[in-house]
């Protein structure tokens, strides 16, 4: 049995007053080897002392006080990913960014346009694709002593773009699971990746969305599936 107190800072903030879901996800995937799946049953409060516990059978929760807000277990993941779009095509798709004009939580951590310490991942359409893209360049402050980012980054980045490649985006959802694998060395602070989302099925209230990371020149360094949910009316 291994556990931590853990405290989200303010700034890792999705919908306002509680923590990213990819953040979270990527928190509770560390301690845990390989491919995970990562689910979220309340909302993690910021700035407040948390649990984070991992079992014998690399089971790990995240509880406040008595109250379970998230939990993970690995897991084997098969997800295909699509080829990358160049760096020039994910700039471009980057302009048409659709939360840049209308964006129900503008000062999400991962993809709110309303902040300037966020990681600025603005999905938008590839021409002639079923995919959003974008380049994203992480920040030193991001990144652990040796120039690396921190693992938890990585899931924050495949959280958001999972919900813009969908056609359900723009319309309310919240983040309900994410499945996610890091598949190569973690990338360094200040090199331009290419961050891609991409619509997977939808049923009723249910809708799933994939994300993947890549090095400039097409290497995939991670994948992601989310399940994402309509709140009731």
């Amino acid at each position: 049995m291994h556990t931590q107190t853990v405290t989200i800072p303010q700034r890792f903030n999705g919908p306002p007053g509680s923590a990213n879901g990819g953040y979270v996800c990527g928190l509770m995937a560390r301690l845990i080897d390989g491919p995970s799946e990562a689910s979220l049953r309340a909302p993690p409060p910021l700035e407040t002392p948390l649990t984070l516990t991992r079992d014998d059978q690399s089971i790990v929760t995240l509880r406040h006080g008595e109250t379970l807000l998230a939990e993970a277990k690995p897991v084997p993941f098969a997800l295909e990913t699509p080829t990358a779009p160049s760096l020039q095509q994910a700039r471009e798709a980057a302009t048409r960014y659709p939360g840049l004009r209308d964006h129900r939580y503008p000062t999400c951590f991962v993809c709110g346009p309303g902040r300037d310490d966020g990681l600025d991942i603005f999905t938008g359409p590839v021409e002639g694709a079923n995919l959003v893209a974008c380049t994203w360049t992480p920040s030193a402050d991001l990144a652990g002593a040796d120039g690396t980012l921190l693992p938890e980054f990585i899931h924050a980045a495949l959280d958001c773009p999972s919900y813009w490649g969908m056609p359900h985006a723009g319309e309310p959802a919240l983040l309900a699971r994410l499945t996610a694998s890091i598949d190569a060395p973690l990338p360094r602070a200040g090199e331009e990746l290419i961050v891609i989302g991409w619509p997977l099925t939808a049923s009723g209230r249910k809708h799933g969305g994939a994300a993947a990371l890549y090095h400039g020149d097409s290497r995939l360094i991670a994948r992601a599936e989310a399940l994402w949910i309509e709140p009731r009316p």
